[in-house]
């Protein structure tokens, strides 16, 4: 699932008409409750789900065991992402619970946020910058008040007491040196030494590509996703694989997982769906991924399922060599108006590839399969929850997506909810250049964010094609920054054809304006409030965004097709040729499908760190302290709505409810109660 994370606090007017949500539903009002927490650099929203009460009871209980399975593999992530998270998020729960002491202090409210902040990152190092997350606490404070509680309420590991617990996680908490990065992906170090996540243990990056380049056939024409679902580990010198599987790594959680899907494929809507949650069932018992190749291609071609979902481990993102899936899951069901437009674009698929500005060797003579829709989601769950992505594009195998297509999806509930959570909150007319820019946001910015993100996950990750001899992992750790560009660019350069206008995409000409000045705004500016003085870019959507927008800039200065200009003290972006500037995201966009098409490993490495690591500190202090006077979180995430089976006498399920009023804290530390399995080791 290539994810398209794109939404800063505030960047549209939040205006978008209500009937391009979904259906109406009796519980969804005027009154719905978007904002529920709010804490360090963080928001907590909800989500409305408007059309499940409408949905058919078989479809309801679908989504129910689909939505369970959705939650139990949430432990999964969080030991995925560090080996002492768990260990740490369910001592400071059980602290969180059971201590009896002073909860007035300032001590006991920064450890409050900590375990806030932790929660919404699914463990100790931010879930966008990377970086540790460094209590506000002592050290002290912090033991004193895990002695405090009775040993016999704390999760200690079997056979450990407080003091050898807190001998193994306080330095890992309070020592900026140790494990510093949860991904990094420095230039010129050992990308896997440098990591603290848990993909890797007691080996090098060297070890790794060794042993997986000995198991890779460059003949292959259908090649696996090599080493998607394990850790690799060195043992007396030998390097080999822990598979995550039943009976594997992770057994206990994917089991309960296995429990819930068995649920779901009884109440399948058509046997297709149900071949579909088989197959990925018989993935979670081999681990094998050829039957993982299986199971995506029976999904791709599942298009007729009301209700669909995703669930195992897909994206590959927090992986420093970009191999290694992070567990996630979401459930969903399309909606039905909505989807109209992206039925449009995916009809159109072969027009689109056939006359994009790349190389005629890197376009696809037939594009296969194509589909796309707008979808509620129902559930989030693992890398998906608390932060979610608004588009999903899978699958990520690129001989899959040749031969069988890909399936695309908008999640417009969710973006829906930034928009109610954004009004009128003063983004825009601190940053927007003038009344112009605000105006045209104003008046098209939800309609053309919406179709950036259609057109990114439908097409933009769908075309081109790698030449025959192409690893598909030889951009090594700037593959997912490059990817991602290349499907951004695809939609930028589309947003403003004609061809658009002509589908009745957009309503004019001139709409298309409002996404390309956001668009560099963010990248070339206000996506650094979400960056902490004197670091680098690191997550590869901000570097995408950073390279097409600082690329564009430079490239056009001759024209002054976009510049900074300075007004009052402030800086801002000012777009002088709107033309000009989508023959340069041509420009761009031909080159980076030639860098993907060639596997050209220098070239793309060259383009990231030059255009899309390196932050102006002057620039990015003022932007900091601009943003600061807003009194606005750069981040959101969710919380999730609450699904319950109601019985009859005989215990059969009449209906399934879903409520809206569970928040953050209630909902986390359910989710610790309901779903942890695994046990504390590392």
């Amino acid at each position: 699932m290539l994810t398209t994370i794109f939404l800063l606090a505030g960047c549209n007017d939040g205006k978008k008409a209500e009937t391009q949500i979904a259906t109406k539903d009796d519980d969804i009002d005027s009154t719905f409750e978007y904002r529920v927490d709010r804490f360090a650099d963080i928001e907590i929203l909800r989500y409305p789900v408007p059309g499940f009460n409408s949905l058919s009871l078989q479809q309801k209980e679908l989504i129910y065991y689909l939505s369970q399975a959705a939650l139990e593999g949430r432990d999964i992530l969080w030991d995925q992402h560090n080996r002492y998270n768990l260990t740490i998020r369910r001592v400071c729960e059980g602290v969180y619970e059971n201590y009896m002491g002073d909860k007035s202090t300032e001590d006991w409210k920064n450890f409050e946020t900590y375990l806030k902040q932790i929660w919404m990152a699914n463990g100790i190092h931010h879930h966008y910058s990377e970086d540790k997350i460094l209590p506000k606490f002592s050290k002290e404070y912090f033991t004193t008040i895990v002695k405090s509680v009775d040993p016999g309420r704390m999760p200690f590991r079997d056979g450990m007491a407080a003091d050898e617990t807190l001998t193994e996680i306080v330095p890992v908490m309070f020592d900026p040196n140790i494990m510093p990065k949860r991904m990094n992906q420095a230039a010129g170090v050992d990308l896997i030494k440098t990591s603290a996540v848990n993909f890797y243990e007691g080996v090098t990056q060297k070890e790794v590509e060794d042993f997986y380049n000995k198991m890779k056939n460059p003949n292959d024409a259908t090649p696996v996703s090599y080493g998607l679902n394990s850790k690799v580990v060195k043992k007396d010198g030998v390097v080999a694989e822990q598979v995550w599987k039943k009976g594997g790594m992770y057994d206990k959680a994917i089991t309960r997982i296995i429990g819930w899907l068995e649920k779901a494929a009884d109440v399948a809507e058509n046997e297709q769906q149900k071949a579909v949650i088989n197959t990925l069932i018989d993935f979670y018992k081999t681990g094998d991924l050829k039957t993982f190749d299986n199971y995506s291609i029976k999904w791709v071609s599942d298009t007729s399922s009301h209700v669909d979902f995703v669930n195992g481990f897909i994206e590959t993102y927090t992986d420093p060599l970009g191999m290694k899936g992070s567990w996630e899951s979401i459930v969903n069901f399309k909606n039905i108006e909505a989807t109209k437009r992206t039925e449009t674009i995916s009809a159109n698929a072969q027009w689109f590839e056939d006359n994009s500005p790349i190389d005629p060797r890197f376009k696809k003579s037939e594009v296969k399969g194509v589909s796309a829709k707008v979808i509620t989601a129902a559930i989030l769950g693992g890398d998906c929850y608390p932060a979610t992505p608004i588009g999903i594009n899978l699958p990520n195998s690129n001989w899959i997506r040749a031969q069988h297509g890909s399936k695309s999806v908008t999640i417009e509930n969710i973006t829906y909810a930034y928009d109610k959570a954004a009004e009128g909150n003063g983004f825009n007319e601190e940053f927007m250049w003038s009344d112009y820019e605000r105006a045209l946001s104003k008046k098209y910015g939800s309609l053309t964010d919406n179709l950036h993100t259609d057109l990114h996950e439908c097409l933009g990750h769908g075309s081109g094609k790698l030449l025959p001899e192409v690893d598909e992992d030889a951009l090594k750790a700037y593959g997912s920054p490059l990817e991602e560009a290349r499907a951004d660019l695809f939609a930028l350069y589309y947003l403003a054809d004609p061809k658009l206008v002509e589908l009745r995409l957009l309503p004019d000409d001139e709409a298309y304006k409002s996404e390309y000045y956001k668009y560099i705004m963010n990248g070339a500016m206000t996506q650094f409030t979400r960056i902490q003085p004197g670091k680098n870019i690191e997550q590869a959507h901000m570097r995408n965004r950073a390279l097409i927008s600082n690329w564009v800039m430079e490239k056009g200065k001759t024209d002054s097709v976009v510049v900074f200009k300075q007004k009052e003290g402030k800086t801002y972006v000012v777009i002088n040729d709107y033309h000009k500037l989508r023959n340069l995201f041509g420009e761009l966009l031909a080159e980076v499908q030639r860098i993907k098409s060639e596997g050209d490993y220098e070239a793309g490495k060259k383009l990231v760190e030059t255009y899309g690591v390196k932050v102006d500190p002057k620039l990015h202090k003022e932007v900091l302290a601009r943003y600061e006077k807003l009194n606005l979180a750069p981040y959101k995430g969710f919380v999730n709505p609450v699904y319950k089976p109601v019985t009859d006498a005989n215990g059969k399920i009449t209906d399934i409810t879903i409520s809206y009023d569970e928040n953050y804290i209630d909902q986390q530390l359910r989710y610790s109660r309901q779903y942890s399995v695994l046990p504390l080791k590392n």
